[in-house]
């Protein structure tokens, strides 16, 4: 009796060691790490949207939502393919249904909770609507910086490229170079390119696509001499050498202005803060001086056109502030 015992609990540990090395592999399969990266790669390439039908066919394997009856309502939304590839710049691993689900909790829980507190509907509303907008401009941010980052580090990779092309190798390996040497992101969006390619998609598509997930001037420069001159030929390398020349003298110059342009930028934020500062403060000393502006219509009004003339204003001046190099 003893002995089988001993080895029901020994084949009952090696069941329980099994099942949980099971569990484990499926969730890895699912959910890990090469799958996350698999899955990011597809996602990447499917915000492309260069490419030809065929190809387009192949890499276009992404649902916008994990729920399959959320991905047909998605589908059938105009531009929502625009989203996708918004996201897919900013750098995110939200999915569009991920994203809106998002957005709607952030409003959602916000208006409840201002409703709660004893808020007024207006402004429970108001509330929620800036609560919803929050992540927009939050992915939106991060998309700039994304952006910003890359046309830092295009010169440096472009210079590599330019001396792998001298020591012989082709555009390819030379993409692969920028691919597994040049930081991120970068080095992300040219293996997506490089894979693209290895994928069975022509090199200018591939390119295109580059273009199109990253909404760069600079990248837009460097995809279009590369067509060109497989198109009519020359020195690449020399061509490369060039374009990352421009590009740093452009950077040099865009610093240039942005220290010109400080002190506007400095007035804007000033300007814009300082009468809520002011509000708040005589607020605090003296509630009744202020409380005219809350209870009389008149003063009502005179907050309202505060208001719209310190939005026009402030939009004024981030124009002016604002230059295109």
């Amino acid at each position: 009796m003893d002995v089988y015992y001993y080895i029901f609990a020994v084949l009952g540990f090696l069941a329980v060691i099994l099942l949980l090395e099971g569990l484990y592999l499926a969730w890895n399969a699912w959910r890990g790490p090469q799958a996350r990266q698999i899955a990011q790669r597809l996602r990447a390439m499917s915000a492309g949207g260069h490419s030809a039908q065929t190809e387009v066919s192949l890499l276009k394997r992404r649902m916008l939502s994990e729920v399959p009856a959320m991905d047909r309502v998605l589908l059938a939304i105009p531009r929502v393919h625009s989203l996708d590839r918004f996201l897919e710049q900013s750098g995110s691993h939200l999915s569009v249904g991920g994203f809106l689900g998002l957005v709607a909790l952030f409003a959602i829980s916000t208006g409840f909770i201002a409703l709660l507190l004893g808020v007024p509907t207006v402004l429970s509303v108001v509330l929620a609507i800036a609560a919803g907008i929050a992540p927009v401009l939050f992915i939106s941010n991060e998309r700039e910086k994304r952006i910003a980052a890359i046309q830092e580090k295009l010169p440096d990779a472009l210079d590599l490229m330019s001396r792998a092309l001298r020591a012989g190798h082709a555009f390819l390996g030379a993409l692969q170079m920028v691919a597994d040497e040049a930081p991120e992101p970068v080095s992300t969006e040219f293996r997506i390119t490089f894979d693209e390619i290895n994928f069975g998609v022509s090199t200018q598509d591939a390119l295109m696509n580059l273009a199109s997930r990253v909404p760069s001037t600079d990248l837009r420069y460097f995809v279009i001499a590369v067509l060109i001159q497989r198109d009519t030929g020359g020195n690449l390398s020399e061509l490369l050498d060039n374009i990352s020349r421009i590009m740093r003298e452009r950077m040099k110059f865009a610093g240039t202005i942005r220290v010109l342009s400080a002190e506007g930028k400095l007035s804007a934020w000033i300007l814009g803060v300082l009468p809520f500062a002011l509000a708040a403060i005589i607020n605090v000393l003296n509630p009744d001086f202020m409380a005219v502006l809350w209870k009389e219509p008149m003063g009502q009004q005179m907050v309202g056109g505060a208001l719209v003339m310190m939005v026009i204003g402030i939009f004024w001046l981030w124009r002016i502030t604002k230059i295109r190099v």
